[in-house]
Parts: C-alpha cells; sequence; structure tokens
C-alpha cells in the first residue's frame, strides 16, 4: 500500500521490533501506544496503537521521532 508520503506500514512488518509503552502509561490497559527502534532494519522509528498490535504503524526519522520526544519533554501537548 503506498500514500502521497510514501508507503504505509502494518506493524507485522517490523519482525523482531521490541515495542515498548512510554513508561508513565502505569500499565493502562486503554489509551497507549508502543515504539520500537527499528533503525536498524529501516532507518527510523516504529509508533503504533497497543490495542491494535497487527494494525497500522507509523515510521519516523531518526530527527523527526527527537524532535517529538523534545517536545513531549517541553509539556508542549498538555492539553489540560
Amino acid at each position: 500500500m503506498t500514500t502521497k508520503h510514501g508507503r504505509a506500514h502494518m506493524a507485522p512488518e517490523f519482525e523482531g521490533a521490541v515495542w515498548m509503552k512510554p513508561s508513565r502509561s502505569g500499565g493502562s490497559e486503554g489509551q497507549c501506544f508502543e515504539c520500537a527502534d527499528v533503525t536498524r532494519t529501516h532507518s527510523g522509528f516504529a509508533v503504533r496503537d497497543s490495542k491494535n498490535p497487527d494494525g497500522p504503524a507509523l515510521l519516523f526519522t531518526p530527527e523527526v521521532f527527537s524532535g517529538f520526544i523534545a517536545a513531549v519533554s517541553r509539556n508542549e501537548f498538555n492539553l489540560l
């Protein structure tokens, strides 16, 4: 499958990836995501919905992912 921005990925394509939940998720069974460092096989970081591990996964370049993590650390996405 392709999109106007490139190839869409499904989580199973990242075979062998070690998926991790954020430490602040508190083991939540609800709304959470998981990420995996796939820089060795796909040159980036993958993100998926923890409730749908075989579903779509987003692939980000290391630079974009690093910028996102920095913004989260600065609390830029706190909508409360």
